[in-house]
C-alpha cells in the first residue's frame, strides 16, 4: 500500500523533480518506509511506500522491467500474485523478487491491457513505455483505491490524494458547486468524476486512462453488468460460505500484523467469526468504536459477544471533545466535505489500531451486494409493484412492518416511485435551508435523483450503488487508513464474491423483511446469534446529535453560521440555518447530519478554496 504520483509535460520540456517530491512530501503518511522518483524526457514518476508483501528493498518503485522499457508506480494489492506468479513462470517468465508489483508488471508485458482481468485485488497503476513514450494507468473494479488527476493546456498529473495536486495550480482551487449541491441535497459525494474542486478529476473505478503525444484517454474497462449477466448464481448458502472464506484468506497474505475493524455488525463480525472458525486467530487484535451505554451507535452489546474468544480487542470512544479536538486535521486529511460523522469514528478506530497492526480488514461492499441499508425496502417494493408480483408486495409490506415496525421502507418505495424531478424537489424542500438561487441553477443537473434512485428492480438498484454510491465509502476508509500509515483490505468485494452475489436471486438479498438473506444463512453455525439475527443496521454510528448540543459545540456552531464568510457563500441561508439549529438545541427536531454538514463545508471552503 502506498501513495503514487506522476507529472506528464505535452511540451518539449521535462517535469521538475522538486515539484514531484513536494506531491510525494504531502503524503507521506501513505508510504513512511521508502520513496523514488523516477524522471526522463516529459514524464516523472514518484512513489512512497508502505511495505506489506515482501519487506525487503526488492519492492522499491518506481520499478523498472528487466529489458528496462517499462517503468512502474503501483498503490495496493494483488492478492493474487502467488497464483499468477506461477503461471506465468510456467509460461517462461522470469523473476527476481517475491513481490506483487513485479508480478503486476509482468503481467502487463505478457497480457497487455488483458491482466486487469486476471487481477483478484485493488489498485491504482501507471506505466510508463519508455519507447512508445506513452503513459498507461489503470483502477480496479470497484475503486477501492484512489487515482486523482489534473489536466492542464500543457500537462497531466496524477496522485493517489487531492493536496498534493492542488499543489500544482497556479492559482487558488475553485468549488464545484454540482457536487457541493449534491452533497447538500442528498447526502452523495464521488457519484460520478467530479471532485469537490473543479481542477481536480478522478479517474473512475474500473475505467483505464492513457496519454499519448498530449492526448488524454479514458475508457472504462471494467462492465459489471456485463459480468453479472454472464456469472452463474449460488446453489445455496454454504456455496457463498466457501467463497466468502476463500476471499478473506486471501486477504491474508501479508508480510505485517493483520487485524480486523469490528463495528459489531452483520458484515465485520462474520469476517473475525470466520478468522476464528477458519482458521482458528484467537489472537487476532479487532478495534472497535464504543460509547456510553445506551448512546446511538453503541455496539458493545454485540462486541463483547467476542470476549470470551479474541485475546486482543482494543477500544476507543470517540466523543464531542475528540471531534472538536481533531476537527482541523479530520478536515485536511479528507480535503473534501462528507455528509455524516461516521467516517470519524472509523478515523478513530484507525489511530487505535495503528502501532498494533498494518493491515486491516473491513466489511464494506457487503451492503451494495446484499441490499443491507433499510431504503432497499423501498427498492424490492417497487420492484413486486411494476412486476404484478402483489401476492409477494403483500407479504413482503407485512414481514417488514412485523420486523422492523417502521415505516422507513414504506416510505422509501413512495419517494422512488416518483418522477425524477419530484424525488430532487423532495429532497430539497426537505432541507429548507438552501438559498433558491443555488437551488435552482443546479438542481436540475445533479446524477442522483435519475441515476441511483431511480432503479426500477432490486437487482439494478445493487447495480447502480455499485456505479454510483458505493465508491465515497471506500474513498473514506483508504483516507481514514493511510492518514495512520494503514491498509484497508474488504474482502466482500472479491469480484468473485460480487459477481456471484448480484447474479443470485433477489430473495437471496431480502427475504420475509430479512436483509443479507444468503449471508445470515452462511454464517449460521459460525456466527454468534445475537449477531446474526439483528436486524437494525448501525456501522460506525456517533451519537452526533447530542454532540452538538454540547456547549463548546453551540459556540463553535453559531459562530460559523454567523461568520461573514458563510453568509457570503450563497450556499445555505444562514438564517434559516440557524433558526433549525435552535430547533435541534431545543429537542424539537434532530438535525445533526444537516449540522455537520454545514460545518465541514464552511471549514472546508476556509482550509482549501478560502
Amino acid at each position: 500500500m502506498c501513495g503514487i504520483a506522476g507529472i506528464i509535460q505535452f511540451e518539449n520540456k521535462t517535469p521538475q523533480e522538486t515539484a514531484l517530491r513536494n506531491m510525494m512530501q504531502r503524503m507521506k503518511h501513505r508510504g513512511p518506509d521508502d520513496n523514488g522518483v523516477f524522471i526522463e524526457d516529459k514524464v516523472g514518476l514518484g512513489f512512497v511506500r508502505l511495505s506489506i508483501i515482501d519487506l525487503s528493498p526488492d519492492g522499491h518503485q518506481p520499478m523498472v522491467s528487466d529489458d528496462g522499457r517499462y517503468v512502474l508506480v503501483f498503490n495496493g494489492e494483488i492478492f493474487n500474485y502467488v497464483e499468477l506468479r506461477e503461471e506465468l513462470s510456467q509460461k517462461g517468465v522470469k523473476f527476481k523478487t517475491k513481490t506483487d508489483t513485479e508480478v503486476l508488471l509482468n503481467s502487463y508485458i505478457y497480457w497487455g491491457e488483458q491482466c486487469m482481468h486476471h487481477f483478484n485485488g485493488m489498485w491504482a497503476f501507471a506505466i510508463y513505455d519508455r519507447v512508445n513514450k506513452s503513459v498507461f494507468a489503470s483502477r480496479d473494479r470497484f475503486g477501492i483505491k484512489p487515482f486523482y488527476y489534473l489536466q492542464t493546456d500543457s500537462s497531466f498529473a496524477f496522485c493517489s490524494e487531492i493536496p498534493p495536486l492542488l499543489t500544482l495550480l497556479e492559482n487558488r482551487p475553485t468549488p464545484n458547486q454540482q457536487s457541493i449541491f449534491d452533497y447538500l441535497a442528498f447526502s452523495r459525494t464521488d457519484q460520478n468524476e467530479n471532485t469537490f474542486f473543479n481542477e481536480v478529476k478522478k479517474l473512475q473505478h474500473g475505467c483505464k486512462l492513457s496519454v499519448t503525444d498530449g492526448h488524454v484517454t479514458i475508457d472504462k474497462w471494467y462492465h459489471l453488468k456485463e459480468r453479472v449477466a454472464d456469472t452463474e448464481a449460488f446453489n445455496d448458502p454454504e456455496e457463498y460460505r466457501e467463497l466468502l472464506a476463500s476471499s478473506i484468506k486471501l486477504r491474508l497474505r501479508s508480510d505485517v500484523p493483520v487485524g480486523v475493524c469490528l463495528s459489531g455488525g452483520l458484515d465485520s463480525s462474520s469476517i473475525v467469526s470466520v478468522l476464528l472458525k477458519d482458521f482458528n486467530k484467537t489472537d487476532l487484535n479487532t478495534f472497535s468504536a464504543v460509547y456510553e451505554d445506551g448512546q446511538f451507535g453503541d455496539e458493545k452489546r454485540f462486541i463483547h459477544e467476542y470476549k470470551a474468544t479474541l485475546q486482543n480487542m482494543h477500544y476507543t470512544s470517540p466523543s464531542a471533545y475528540t471531534l472538536q479536538n481533531d476537527l482541523h486535521d479530520f478536515v485536511r486529511a479528507h480535503a473534501e466535505p462528507l455528509p455524516s460523522t461516521s467516517p470519524y469514528a472509523q478515523y478513530k478506530v484507525m489511530e487505535l489500531a495503528k502501532g498494533n497492526v498494518v493491515v486491516t480488514l473491513d466489511g464494506q461492499g457487503a451492503d451494495e451486494k446484499l441490499a443491507g441499508y433499510h431504503y432497499f425496502f423501498g427498492f424490492y417494493f417497487k420492484d413486486l409493484l411494476r412486476s404484478a408480483r402483489l401476492g409477494r408486495l403483500s407479504g413482503e409490506v407485512y414481514h417488514y412492518m412485523a420486523r422492523h415496525r417502521s415505516l422507513y421502507g414504506l416510505k422509501a418505495f413512495i419517494y422512488f416511485m416518483l418522477p425524477e424531478n419530484s424525488r430532487t424537489s423532495l429532497r430539497v424542500d426537505e432541507k429548507g435551508y438552501m438559498e433558491t438561487a443555488f437551488v435552482d441553477r443546479y438542481s436540475k443537473s445533479n446524477a442522483i435523483a435519475g441515476q441511483l434512485y431511480g432503479s426500477n428492480t432490486l437487482k439494478d438498484s445493487l447495480l447502480d450503488h455499485f456505479e454510483n454510491k458505493l465508491e465515497h465509502l471506500l474513498k473514506w476508509e483508504d483516507i481514514n487508513s493511510m492518514h495512520y500509515s494503514l491498509e484497508a483490505r474488504v474482502p466482500f468485494l472479491d469480484y468473485r464474491l460480487v459477481e456471484k452475489t448480484l447474479a443470485s436471486s433477489d430473495n437471496w438479498s431480502i427475504r420475509n423483511g430479512i436483509t443479507k438473506y444468503i449471508l445470515r444463512e452462511a454464517m449460521r453455525g459460525t456466527l454468534p446469534e445475537k449477531i446474526r439475527l439483528r436486524q437494525d443496521k448501525m456501522g460506525f454510528g456517533t451519537p452526533q446529535d447530542e454532540w452538538f448540543r454540547e456547549p463548546a459545540w453551540q459556540k463553535t456552531i453559531t459562530d460559523l453560521l454567523q461568520s461573514d464568510s458563510f453568509k457570503a457563500r450563497g450556499i445555505i441561508n444562514p438564517s434559516i440555518a440557524l433558526r433549525k439549529y435552535n430547533e435541534h438545541l431545543d429537542g424539537k427536531t434532530n438535525i445533526a447530519k444537516e449540522i455537520w454538514k454545514w460545518i465541514h463545508l464552511e471549514l472546508w471552503f476556509r482550509e482549501f478554496i478560502d
